[in-house]
Parts: structure tokens; sequence; C-alpha cells
């Protein structure tokens, strides 16, 4: 396929080297930003534009590979004579969005992707959606070939999915820096939890988290939870945080 990509961030930057790879063809990166659309054009080998009027009308697929906030305004501003796939990577947003094209759909990754961290495409699942049955096929059949995770889901299983890595990463990356910090005020480093960090990711793996939590609020240890709640007087944000995790915990074991 003949490609252009919407967007010059990591989504962008990933999904462009990886169909590249897979022997399709990027012909250009658009974004705001001359500097960061030539960026990826440089890594991609082809043009580069910060124009909407100058995007290439003759591509099979256009990668819509921007932030939720700024996707429905682009989308408005966009041509519709383009006789090619539109597709957006967002968790949250429906497909729908999109119904101003003939064939649209989404390539959605429930994963955290940064430029300049190599990423195997192979090990992440898409979650793919197209206005028809066809398109999906279509799409998955062209994902597969670099990601062979790649499956149908429909908007609500993609909302879910997007809400369920909330949870488990953004959150869970936020308890990280809750835990640094309270290590930092008593001058020890983030290292000494480093090892429990990945004990626990390691066990997900392999596990149903209910059947693994451990801890004062597993346990039920008042006392234990009273010092810690005595301890974070200081910071009632991050108390409030540890009394309502510690009550779902405390819930999910009756």
């Amino acid at each position: 396929m003949n490609m252009v990509l919407i967007g010059s961030g990591n989504v962008a930057h990933h999904l462009g080297v990886g169909w590249q790879a897979g022997g399709h063809r990027i012909v250009q990166v658009y974004s705001r930003n001359a500097d960061h659309a030539k960026r990826l054009a440089d890594v991609l080998h082809c043009d580069a534009t910060d124009s909407l009027a100058a995007i290439s009308p003759n591509a099979d697929l256009y990668l819509l590979a921007i932030t939720d906030q700024t996707l429905p305004e682009l989308v408005q501003q966009l041509p519709i004579s383009w006789k090619g796939i539109v597709v957006h990577c967002s968790g949250a947003t429906t497909l729908g969005i999109l119904d101003r094209w003939k064939n649209y759909g989404v390539i959605y990754p429930p994963q955290s992707l940064s430029k300049d961290v190599p990423t195997d495409l192979s090990c992440i699942p898409f979650a793919i959606e197209g206005n028809t049955q066809a398109v999906t096929d279509y799409l998955i059949q062209q994902m597969s070939a670099i990601a062979p995770l790649s499956f149908e889901a429909n908007t609500t299983q993609r909302l879910a999915l997007h809400l369920g890595a909330v949870f488990a990463n953004n959150f869970s990356n936020a308890m990280y820096q809750i835990a640094f910090d309270i290590l930092a005020a008593q001058q020890l480093s983030p290292d000494l939890i480093r090892p429990i960090i990945l004990e626990t990711a390691r066990k997900v793996q392999q596990h149903i988290p209910a059947d693994v939590q451990t801890g004062p609020a597993r346990r039920n240890d008042v006392l234990t939870m009273k010092k810690h709640l005595d301890y974070l007087k200081q910071e009632p944000d991050w108390q409030t945080i540890y009394q309502i995790i510690s009550q779902f915990i405390k819930k999910s074991e009756i």
C-alpha cells in the first residue's frame, strides 16, 4: 500500500517504520510542525509537509496518528474526496467520527510507545475495526504481516481495552512515582523497590491479579494500615488514594 501518515508522534513513527519494513510505501508525513514532519520523513525516506492542502490525494491508506483532543477538528478540515481507507488509532474515539469517507477504520494499540525505545510490533495486540466487514478484514490482513496479534474489536470493546490499559499502565505508573517520592523523603533509593515492581508484573503474566494479591489490606491488618495513614497525614491526596485502594482490596476479599 501507499500510505500517508498524518501526525509525526510515537504511533506514527513505529507504524511507519513497521509498515515500511513490511514492504509498504510511506509516501508522505504531515505534521503541523514542519520540523517534526521532516524528522520522521527523513527516517522513512519520504516527503514531508505541514500543509493540509499539500497532502497527497492518492494514497491507499491515511493514518490519523494524532491526539484524541485534536482529532475531531482535524477530521473536519480534511478533504472528503480521498478514495483510500482513513483510519485513526485512538482507543477512546468512536469509529463514526470518520464517516465523512467511504472506507474508514481504527487501528488501536493498547501499548505505551516511545520513539526512542525499540518496539517489537509482533508482541503488541492491535484492535482493528472497519466500517464494513471487508474493511475490517483488509486492515487485519495488512496489520497481521507486522503485528500478528491484531484482532477485530468493536468500539465498545476498544474503549474497554483503552480503559483497562489506563488502569494497568498510567495509574500504576503514578503509583510508582508516589512510592519513589515516599522513599526519597527518607533518602532511600528507588532501586530498593524496583525488584518488587518487576515481581508483581511477572506474576500477572501467569496469574489472575486477585489470586496473588498481598499486603496489609489483603490481610485486614488494621494496625499496620493505621500506621501508614498516620505517616501520610502530610499528603492528604496520597492518604485518600491509600484508603480507597485498601478498601477496594478488602471488599474484593469478601
